[in-house]
């Protein structure tokens, strides 16, 4: 192990973030450069390298951190980035976006702070970039089978490197214009700047896979037809259908999709626009829906200069300890303060919107809400709490409800669909049309980063099986295991 003593000897140390007053003037990582340098050695030290790693058991990689905080306590950093990239393709993308669900199932975490697993992910990973330590891997030979990925997210991109690196060859489609799905166009950039995402795109093209932007199969080429161009398909288009209000006032303008309105932003970025088309400068927002996508919304309305800020969430503020129905090593569902909300704005729990004003011009001004309570098991209003809010600019940012049935693809593959209306798969993450296999949200439903890159591992490991009757890829889960989608 690390350090025998080092739990009790070290207490929980993280990034430390930039003043708010200073990001909230730019995009860039609200954390110090460089603030994890002179602790991470100490906090690795903090894993106990217990005889049942439960982190593991929280993780849906299955990464190796015991073997990789070791490795960092001692500053073997190559040692260690190899030990990370051996379960986790991208982990400078969960080591900033994924919740965390191994510290959550860290033992030390019983009675006292977790390891502070991700800090040490990402740390191991940064140093593995800066010492130009990360490499392309290229096959070192071709199997002759080709294999078409659509989606550019975590889990068509884990897929399709996996698949490339076993000899295939392969090409995502994307129907942005970058790459990166919801990487590149629903993180906001003050989460993850985006050059992350474009030298893991660089690494894999030195690798073999090929890449087809501006390209949405179902509109721009046949799904029946891409099947018969590739040996084999992985469907990885997300769950992209974002969850709807019809409440009155629906229709009034400034009311729109989270992922209509962050986008746009993360564009401004890319140097696209000079000020985003959708703005939340002047103006009072409004955010509704309490998870991570409000966060995000949250935060980009901060940078834009909004007159104030306003989170709303139907359910009741979750407590600051584990509740009783979820006792460790389980994923608690508690309070989080983001970097978004430390940056200014009201949260506002236990209300649902009843209907908008607008304007006599159409444009939206009020959100009309009211307080809900459980009665008998059900949320029930309470009589006598109704009130209105100003509401300039409204988000709706509530989750989403499944893939993109619109364009044709599920209908066109001939796609059956389970009984949560994602599409349905085997044990092998393969449809009911042979060769055609999904992974990710759009086999699994709204979930995490770490689940979307562990099913494109999973999934990447079936295709390769069908193709060559044999895998050694690993596969991390299996599509009957729902456990912490959120």
């Amino acid at each position: 192990m690390a350090d025998p003593k080092g739990f009790l000897n070290h207490g929980r140390e993280v990034a430390e973030t930039r003043p708010v007053g200073e990001r909230v003037k730019d995009w860039n990582e609200v954390y110090v450069p460089g603030s994890l340098l002179p602790i991470i050695s100490k906090q690795a030290s903090r894993c106990m390298d217990c005889g049942i790693p439960f982190c593991h058991n929280g993780c849906p990689l299955g990464n190796l951190i015991p073997e990789w905080n070791d490795y960092a306590y001692r500053e073997d950093w190559s040692a260690a980035q190899e030990r990370l990239h051996a379960t986790n393709n991208f982990p400078e993308f969960t080591g900033r976006l994924c919740p965390a669900p191994c510290e959550s199932a860290c033992v030390l975490g019983i009675n006292q702070p977790a390891v502070t697993i991700k800090n040490v992910e990402v740390s191991i990973i940064d140093k593995a970039w800066d010492a130009n330590d990360v490499k392309p891997q290229a096959p070192e030979r071709l199997s002759g089978k080709t294999v078409a990925v659509i989606g550019s997210g975590p889990a068509g991109l884990a897929a399709a490197q996996q698949l490339t690196r076993a000899g295939h060859t392969v090409a995502v489609y994307e129907r942005a214009d970058r790459i990166g799905g919801l990487l590149r166009y629903g993180i906001p950039e003050f989460k993850m700047e985006k050059r992350h995402i474009n030298r893991r795109i660089e690494q894999m093209r030195a690798e073999g896979t090929k890449f087809r932007t501006g390209v949405e199969i179902g509109r721009d080429i046949d799904a029946a037809k891409l099947r018969k161009r590739y040996d084999a398909v992985v469907v990885a288009a997300g769950a992209t259908v974002s969850r709807d209000l019809p409440v009155p006032g629906r229709e009034l303008n400034g009311i729109h999709f989270a992922m209509e309105y962050l986008p746009l932003a993360n564009k401004v970025q890319e140097g696209d626009y000079v000020q985003p088309p959708l703005t939340a400068e002047g103006k009072h927002v409004v955010v509704i829906g309490g998870g991570d996508t409000g966060a995000d919304c949250v935060g980009t309305a901060h940078r834009q200069g909004a007159a104030s800020v306003t989170q709303l969430e139907i359910m009741p503020r979750p407590g600051e300890e584990r509740a009783t129905g979820q006792p460790w090593p389980t994923f608690p569902m508690l309070y989080k303060v983001t970097s978004a909300h430390e940056e200014g704005g009201e949260r506002v729990y236990s209300v649902s919107t009843t209907h908008f004003e607008g304007d006599e011009d159409g444009n939206v001004q009020f959100l009309h809400l009211v307080e809900v309570e459980f009665v008998d098991g059900k949320l029930t209003q309470k009589p006598g709490t109704e009130r209105k809010i100003p509401a300039q600019l409204v988000t709706l940012a509530m989750g989403f409800t499944g893939t993109d049935q619109e364009n044709g693809l599920v209908s066109q593959f001939g796609l059956d669909l389970d009984e949560r209306g994602n599409v349905a798969r085997d044990a092998e993450f393969q449809t009911n049309v042979p060769g055609v296999f999904v992974a990710g949200d759009a086999g699994r439903g709204q979930s995490l980063i770490v689940w979307a890159i562990a099913e494109g591992r999973s999934a990447a490991r079936g295709v390769d099986r069908f193709l060559t009757g044999a895998s050694d890829l690993p596969a991390p889960i299996r599509p009957t295991d729902r456990a912490l989608t959120v």
